[in-house]
């Protein structure tokens, strides 16, 4: 209603609405333009196994289906979990989760609830990674091959020790993850796992890339773990600020074409010993990053 109407001194009328009617007109336009119909947020969650809570040794994610193995997915699915909560309470609309890990860790009995969850081989690296998300997880990471302190550290293969520069700079998995998403302009948010690999992601992305720490390296199969309540609390509160953190995230872009190295050992049981094999190549684009 119209609390009152006068005129000013150049006849022209003026007048106040009454607060009862003045505030639900905001609060309207509010919701209006601030409704997840009107900005959809989609995040994409690439994963692994080597960086959860409780996992320190090969024993737990080589050889699928053992029983060293499947306590370790399940640990895989506690953590991730607290991930997608937070994420969803921090504003994601969409959250596609890709099972990254070589052997596979979704249980999907496990599945936490608003997330889509891609598992099972064959299927692209990047598949279903498209220039509509706004922001890319790594989630359960591990620290590139030759790091002290780095649980389970590795590049591709830890049987083979690969090792990868690209324009000069020696990357891991999470460096080629993100070049990979950075050429469709998507930023790394958060990366999860334990110190050494969040140390490199603060490297590679900058500080304004959220890290969660779930445990610490001695050496590569041993570790100073931290109690599962501990760090699923960490990855819940991680996420959330993950997904404030968005716009001050920039995408991992290499210039190109990409000059590309890797050593790593011939493991032929015809030699008398592993032999170390160095090759050079180009690549022309991200896509092409692991032709």
């Amino acid at each position: 209603m119209i609390k009152k109407i006068k005129t000013n001194k150049n006849g022209i009328i003026s007048f106040r609405l009454s607060l009862n009617l003045l505030i639900p007109a905001i609060m309207s336009l509010f919701l209006i333009y601030s409704s997840p119909a009107s900005a959809q947020l989609k995040i994409y969650v690439l994963t692994d196994l080597e960086g959860v809570s409780g996992v320190y040794k090969f024993a737990q994610t080589r050889e699928k289906d053992t029983p060293l193995n499947i306590q370790a997915c399940e640990y895989f699915m506690g953590d991730l979990a607290a991930v997608v909560r937070g994420l969803r309470d921090g504003g994601a609309t969409e959250i596609v989760v890709l099972d990254g890990h070589g052997s596979q860790a979704v249980i999907p009995h496990l599945m936490e609830p608003g997330a889509k969850y891609i598992t099972g081989k064959p299927r692209a690296r990047t598949f279903g990674l498209d220039e509509s998300f706004a922001g890319e997880v790594q989630f359960g990471a591990h620290a590139m091959m030759g790091t002290p302190d780095g649980v389970l550290n590795h590049t591709q293969s830890s049987r083979s020790e690969n090792r990868y520069w690209y324009n000069g700079v020696e990357s891991g998995e999470l460096a080629q993850a993100a070049i990979t998403a950075g050429y469709f302009g998507v930023p790394t948010i958060l990366v999860t796992g334990d110190v050494a690999v969040c140390r490199e992601a603060t490297k590679f992305f900058g500080p304004n890339c959220i890290t969660v720490a779930v445990k610490e390296g001695i050496s590569r199969e041993a570790a100073i773990l931290y109690p599962f309540e501990e760090t699923r609390k960490a990855l819940y509160k991680g996420a959330r600020k993950a997904i404030a953190a968005i716009p001050k995230c920039k995408p991992y872009i290499l210039e190109v074409p990409i000059k590309a190295r890797m050593e790593y050992l011939d493991l032929d049981p015809g030699l008398p010993k592993p032999k170390l094999i160095t090759k050079e190549w180009t690549i022309p684009d991200a896509l092409h990053l692991f032709d």
